[in-house]
C-alpha cells in the first residue's frame, strides 16, 4: 500500500526521469504546513521559605544527687520485694548506679531556636501555544498544469 509521500515522491521522479522531459525543466514548490497547538508544558518552579529549628543543649543533673535518689528508692524496693535487709542493700546499690548514670547523662533541652532556609522544587504545568508539523505538499507544473500533492515527511 502507498501513502501519499511515495505516490508524490514517485510520480515526481518519473516526471524527471523520462528522457522526453530531461531537456525542460520542472519547477517545483515544496511546503511544510505547521499548526499551533496547545500543550501543556512542565515548568520548574522553585519555593522557598524559613523554618525554625530548635537549638539543643545537654542539661547535665547532679550525679550525687542521682545516685543518693536511687538508693533510697532502690532499698525500699529491695525490702519490699524479698522482706528483708540484704534485698534493701541489693537494691540500695542497684538503684545509686541507675540514678547517678541518668543524672550524669542528663536531658537535652531546647535553649532557642534558628532560622533555617529551606527550598523545593516542584513541577506545574502551563498550557502553551506550540508549532506542531502537520504535512507537507510538493506543487510543481507539467505540461501547462500545476499538480500539488501532500505527504509526510
Amino acid at each position: 500500500m502507498y501513502t501519499t509521500s511515495k505516490i508524490g515522491a514517485s510520480l515526481l521522479a518519473l516526471l524527471l526521469a523520462f528522457p522526453a522531459y530531461a531537456d525542460k525543466r520542472v519547477e517545483a514548490k515544496i511546503k511544510d504546513v505547521y499548526r499551533m497547538e496547545n500543550q501543556r508544558v512542565p515548568v520548574q518552579v522553585t519555593d522557598c521559605y524559613d523554618v525554625d529549628v530548635p537549638i539543643y543543649q545537654n542539661q547535665q543533673g547532679n550525679a550525687a544527687e542521682g545516685a543518693l535518689l536511687g538508693m533510697i528508692i532502690g532499698g525500699i524496693l529491695g525490702k519490699g520485694a524479698t522482706g528483708n535487709d540484704d534485698g534493701a542493700a541489693a537494691g540500695a546499690v542497684i538503684g545509686g548506679l541507675v540514678g547517678a548514670d541518668k543524672a550524669q547523662k542528663g536531658n537535652d533541652k531546647i535553649v532557642g531556636y534558628r532560622k533555617e532556609r529551606r527550598c523545593d522544587e516542584t513541577t506545574l504545568y502551563e498550557n502553551k501555544k506550540v508549532k506542531v508539523y502537520k504535512y507537507s505538499t510538493i506543487t510543481f507544473y507539467n505540461n501547462g498544469e500545476w499538480y500539488t500533492l501532500e505527504y509526510r515527511k
